[in-house]
């Protein structure tokens, strides 16, 4: 049974040197690096992202909502590596149990967390033995910043069969976002995916000049997603009505309803303007390590336990 742990020894090796890099790299920038509970009350309502269940409350699906109550009792930037769990995701890129990088600036918009981003993969790479260019799917990656960015009417009006609205107005939008866009996003350089539909983005402030807009964006990397991150919205009337819209919806999908995060609706009053970013750690060391499967980069899977 410890076949594979041997085999992945150096890159077990190569984990604890990346994430020593990122814990180097937000320190260096005056982030406080902060520990938060995996078990909460009542998880951010998504109709997608379903939390496991641990007695009457829930294991974390994110950080996000204990971190940003820390931002409203004046942290200004704060950082944090750690597990999130998320029901029914097991496949090449995913596992039910995975390690998140999260970090929150108060003041920031996501378009300094685009360029923080960019200031992380250049320190991760300057930490790491210089062997040989990161590749994916045969093709050698060119971290040279500035990185392309894209907005999402631009990727619909590039590589998709129909426009947003259209795809809005069929529900088709993540649909098309996985199979059409996604694959073809950064084959040889990094690329922000940017300015979702409004509608998408629960938790993001809308753009101020396009309020069907959101800003958000996501970081694509050879067709494999790295994080989201956004503005964030900081009015609790407005977070509620969006809340009891995603409720909602997971009723009417005959998904389970989770209570309303009523602590963190509180604590979002004294929110100051900012943003945050959430960075998939293990998807992250599959590139560092040119590796195809998340299985590869941990040192136990599922089915293993």
């Amino acid at each position: 049974m410890i076949d594979r742990q041997q085999h992945i020894i150096p890159i077990l090796a190569l984990r604890s040197k990346i994430l020593q890099a990122v814990r180097d790299f937000f320190t260096g920038l005056g982030f406080l690096e902060v520990e938060t509970p995996l078990r909460i009350p009542a998880p951010a309502p998504e109709p997608f992202i379903s939390a496991h269940t641990s007695g009457a409350w829930y294991l974390q699906t994110s950080p996000e909502l204990c971190m940003k109550r820390l931002l409203a009792a004046g942290f200004p930037k704060i950082f944090q590596i750690c597990k999130c769990f998320r029901r029914e995701e097991r496949g090449r890129r995913h596992l039910e149990e995975f390690t998140m990088l999260e970090w929150y600036g108060a003041g920031a918009t996501y378009f300094d967390l685009m360029d923080q981003t960019e200031g992380l993969f250049q320190f991760i790479l300057a930490a790491l033995p210089a062997e040989s260019a990161i590749q994916r799917n045969g093709r050698s990656i060119d971290f040279t910043p500035p990185w392309d960015r894209l907005s999402v009417t631009e990727a619909f009006e590039k590589f998709a069969p129909m426009s947003v609205a259209e795809a809005l107005a069929a529900d088709r939008f993540d649909e098309i976002i996985a199979f059409d866009i996604e694959p073809r996003l950064g084959p040889d350089k990094p690329v922000f995916l940017y300015d979702y539909p409004a509608g998408a983005c629960t938790l993001a402030a809308p753009c101020p000049d396009r309020p069907d807009l959101a800003q958000r964006f996501e970081l694509y990397i050879a067709g494999l997603e790295l994080c989201n991150g956004f503005t964030e919205l900081t009015d609790p009337n407005e977070q509620r009505r969006r809340f009891s819209e995603e409720l909602a919806r997971r009723r009417d999908l005959g998904q389970d309803i989770s209570p309303m995060p009523e602590k963190f609706l509180d604590d979002l009053r004294r929110m100051p303007p900012a943003a945050g970013n959430a960075l998939g750690l293990d998807r992250l060391i599959m590139l560092m390590a040119g590796i195809e499967a998340i299985d590869g980069v941990v040192a136990f899977t599922p089915e293993e336990l």
